[in-house]
């Protein structure tokens, strides 16, 4: 199997401007609740990445519904400031694996919300495990998330396939 960074070294300009043009490739209308407990990204507070800049784990107690979705936050103040702005903090490519979205198109729900995440140019990326943050630091930054931008209405399009069947 090639490794994601040789698979990335073939992207072509049209990735590079796929982001540009694309823009934010946040949550849109899916949301990974995972294969198990349907909340969005595993219960994690995803304003907690933004404020406190570390993974903590969400309450019910503090649960604020968006897009179908239960998210839940460590506060009140979290929940209030994502339900003013979820695009905001809402992770991008539905929080689904970024990488899983960049390699091949796959929107993978096998993420870890504890150590596996960036925040790039104010934006929550979760990829499948720590060792995958390296793409997201490394020299194939850009790379990776022109692909995944690309890849994204694709990866979309067949989540929200999978749910109406």
């Amino acid at each position: 199997m090639r490794s994601p960074s040789k698979v990335l070294a073939r992207t072509s300009l049209g990735g590079l401007l796929a982001l540009t043009v694309c823009g934010s490739a946040w949550a849109g209308d899916v949301v990974n609740t995972g294969l198990f407990g349907g909340v969005a990204i595993m219960g994690y507070d995803t304003v907690a990445y933004f404020t406190e800049g570390k993974a903590m784990k969400g309450s019910e107690e503090f649960a604020y519904e968006w897009l179908g979705t239960p998210w839940h936050f460590a506060n009140a103040e979290h929940r209030d400031l994502f339900a003013a702005a979820p695009e905001k903090y809402a992770p991008q490519f539905g929080g689904y694996c970024t990488m899983g979205v960049s390699v091949d198109g796959h929107a993978a729900e096998n993420i870890d919300p504890e150590t596996a995440w960036r925040i790039i140019d104010g934006k929550l990326y979760l990829v499948y495990d720590a060792a995958y943050v390296e793409e997201l630091d490394g020299p194939a930054r850009e790379e990776v998330l022109a692909k995944a931008a690309a890849n994204w209405p694709a990866a979309k399009a067949q989540v929200e396939q999978d749910h109406i069947n």
